[in-house]
């Protein structure tokens, strides 16, 4: 019988450090991960339905994330989002595994933003300002905490019941607050994780030397932060085409002001290749624009297959 990993053996199998140190050998290593493909489906509901096909393989395991989206099971009491995870071996085709992919998409976002923020943050950095109060907001300060010496985490959510239940099932202190924009000044690292379609973090409000972590505004209608912020800031990318089709942010930074994409300066497998240095200078603002890559599903889910098979 197939082995399904549930959401809760794949939080014990996968801890954030070890997946950030598989994350940046994989972006190093040779892999293939074409495009996501996204398929309307019919229905009689305002919204469409979508179906999400995410595949990837290396020289050892081929992998396949389902996901599907349903904007009105609001209505029926379900969760928009349903996904799972298929890890075959690639020589035989032979299936390996079925995962949990929510769970597994989850983990591997915060590891993500975490590797890039080892490269991107100052190794000083000791305040953290998570943003958003949202399913990825606690794996993402677990993440961070995991690659910066993290004394300090503020929250920050439109709703601050939300914020304050995040902060009760954090195991660090963690301080609610209701100023967004005087605690981006305090902040060494901001994390933000939100559906928001008008700028949350402005260019005004980072003080030098900030790392800015964008996870959300995954349509080109979206954004988390202000085109003053992408203008003053380097930019890096977890991958140059998932970005320069779904990244909000830097999408509408575009159209807005003479910020172009061939000012991003890496993506993550230059950064992870050693091609490109990352953080240049204690002063340097640095942006991460996170839109999610196949790869680091197959990663993810490779670590787990790896720690359950053991």
């Amino acid at each position: 019988m197939l082995p399904f990993l549930d959401g809760a053996t794949l939080r014990s199998l996968i801890d954030p450090i070890s997946l950030v140190k598989a994350l940046e050998q994989g972006f190093a290593a040779e892999a293939s991960a074409p495009p996501r493909t996204h398929v309307s489906l019919a229905s009689d509901r305002p919204s469409p339905d979508t179906l999400l096909m995410m595949p990837a393989w290396n020289e050892d395991v081929l992998g396949i994330k389902l996901a599907t989206i349903h904007p009105g099971n609001g209505n029926i009491n379900l969760p928009a989002v349903h996904a799972s995870y298929v890890l075959k071996n690639r020589h035989t085709g032979e299936d390996l595994a079925l995962m949990d992919g929510i769970v597994l998409t989850q983990l591997r976002t915060a590891a993500t933003s975490a590797l890039a923020s080892s490269m991107l943050s100052r190794e000083d950095a000791t305040c953290l300002l998570m943003v958003g109060a949202g399913s990825l907001a606690l794996p993402l300060i677990e993440a961070h905490c995991a690659v910066r010496s993290i004394s300090r985490i503020l929250v920050w959510n439109r709703s601050k019941n939300r914020a304050a239940r995040l902060a009760s099932s954090c195991s660090m202190p963690v301080t609610v607050v209701e100023d967004l924009a005087s605690a981006c000044i305090e902040a060494d690292v901001i994390s933000c994780a939100t559906l928001s379609t008008e700028a949350l973090i402005c260019g005004a409000n980072v003080r030098p030397g900030t790392h800015v972590d964008l996870v959300g505004a995954y349509r080109s209608d979206m954004r988390e932060s202000d085109t003053s912020l992408i203008r003053q800031s380097s930019v890096f990318v977890d991958t140059f085409e998932g970005a320069q089709q779904e990244a909000g942010d830097l999408l509408l930074a575009s159209t807005e002001s003479d910020w172009s994409f061939d000012r991003i300066e890496a993506d993550l497998a230059t950064l992870c290749q050693q091609h490109h240095a990352g953080r240049g200078t204690p002063d340097q603002i640095t942006v991460f624009k996170s839109v999610g890559a196949s790869l680091e599903d197959l990663i993810a889910a490779s670590l787990a297959w790896k720690r359950y098979s053991a």
